[in-house]
């Protein structure tokens, strides 16, 4: 409201001033009356007054009318800014959930279905593209079942041999390869329409497995396994684990059932089931690199060392009993199954990788004398940069005494870390 003359409660607006003067003037004993009174200035609109109680009125009111305005502002301040407060928190609470389905999504826990519905929906999706016949849809539908029935892998992924085939190829190879060492005989499996995009930890299960149940040394352990298991019956066993009491810190990230999900697994899991089963193994954490653009060379060293150790006879080629290792990294996994020793001192992996098909893996079994067929198995050190890596490596079998033991220290389980 416009400010009012102290005198007469009129509203004088900007004008006060003049108007106190003309009206009031002889009040103030204003410059010219010549009647010699004290004068007041209003520190605030230099307006004068004769009388300092007036004066103190007239500042009153100013101070009322200024602290009016600010409080007036500091409210609708703190208002807009709660309001600014509580949206920023919606909408960071709307973006965590978006990020948890997208991460559930990606990582199989979204309960979207398993192998099973993954497998049904995708034939069903190759018959609409006229890419199957209904007549072999019922016979794998059936084959399916049977194979979920029994528990048993039906072996349709499966490539064998391939090491026998890489042992001849490095026999003849005299260009660049100085030694090599392989694992022991090993299968290859590679994802199929019900495991495609989430599969790849329990593919290199079944390659490990497939690799153990050759050696006559772990048939004690696995008198119960004697034929590689399926994709669910594997995420049973990883649960049976669990029940056993492995690793309940990785259990709860599964809220303890993989089966029936399309849940990644990785070192962690393969540990807690091959410890289970009473075999002996270590996880090896790589945690950063060692070498120079974001290289891994002691991961190459380490794998060295394993292949290598009792296996230092001078033959070029040498077929270790050493099993293959699993080698896992931030969305995927693969089995190194030998390394290579080059003329000029550099090393190269030798992995099978579950996104290789089997027609793919079936031309190593007729490996031409050039060795192009090895790109798909081959990577040197420049090839391997991700950020961190992990292996879990096989080297015995364990008592009883020995396999509780391991289980209580899974309760607080660290990897082993490479500095």
């Amino acid at each position: 409201s416009p400010p009012e003359c102290p005198f007469c409660g009129e509203a004088a607006g900007r004008e006060l001033e003049e108007h106190v003067r003309a009206r009031h003037g002889h009040l103030l004993g204003a410059p010219g009356t010549g009647n010699g009174e004290q004068l007041y200035e209003c520190p605030m609109c230099s307006l004068t007054c004769t009388n300092i109680q007036i004066l103190e009125e007239h500042v009153d009111l100013h101070l009322d009318e200024h602290n009016f305005s600010e409080g007036t502002d500091l409210e609708l301040a703190q208002q807009l800014q709660t309001e600014e407060d509580e949206q920023q928190r919606s909408e960071e609470e709307k973006r965590e959930r978006e990020e948890f389905k997208k991460l559930q999504r990606q990582y199989g826990l979204d309960n979207s279905g398993g192998f099973k519905q993954q497998f049904l929906k995708n034939m069903e999706r190759e018959v609409d593209r006229g890419r199957m016949q209904p007549f072999e849809y019922h016979k794998r539908k059936a084959d399916m079942m049977e194979s979920l029935a029994s528990g048993i892998d039906d072996g349709k992924t499966k490539t064998s041999g391939v090491i026998e085939a890489l042992c001849k190829y490095y026999q003849n190879e005299n260009r660049d390869v100085r030694r090599v060492w392989l694992s022991a005989g090993v299968d290859h499996f590679h994802s199929s329409l019900g495991d495609r995009g989430w599969g790849c930890g329990y593919r290199n299960f079944q390659m490990l497995l497939s690799s153990l149940l050759q050696n006559s040394f772990y048939n004690d352990c696995l008198r119960d396994t004697t034929l590689i298991p399926s994709i669910p019956k594997i995420q049973s066993m990883i649960e049976d684990a669990w029940r056993e009491g492995f690793d309940p810190q990785g259990a709860s990230h599964f809220s303890n059932r993989l089966h029936g999900s399309k849940a990644w697994i990785g070192a962690c899991e393969i540990y807690s089931l091959l410890t289970s089963l009473r075999i002996k193994c270590q996880i090896i954490d790589f945690h950063k690199p060692t070498g120079p653009m974001g290289t891994h060379p002691r991961l190459f060293e380490w794998i060295l060392h394993y292949y290598s150790t009792d296996n230092e006879g001078g033959a070029k080629v040498v077929c270790t009993s050493k099993p293959p290792i699993y080698l896992q990294h931030q969305g995927h996994s693969r089995t190194v199954v030998g390394i290579e020793e080059k003329k000029n001192k550099s090393l190269c992996l030798l992995l099978f990788d579950p996104g290789c098909s089997s027609q793919q893996m079936q031309k190593l079994l007729k490996q031409n004398s050039d060795g192009s067929g090895l790109k798909l198995l081959r990577k040197f050190v420049g090839s391997l940069k991700e950020k961190q890596y992990q292996i879990v490596a096989v080297d015995g079998v364990l008592s009883l005494e020995e396999k509780a033991a391991r289980c209580h220290a899974s309760q607080v389980f660290t990897s082993e870390k490479i500095p």
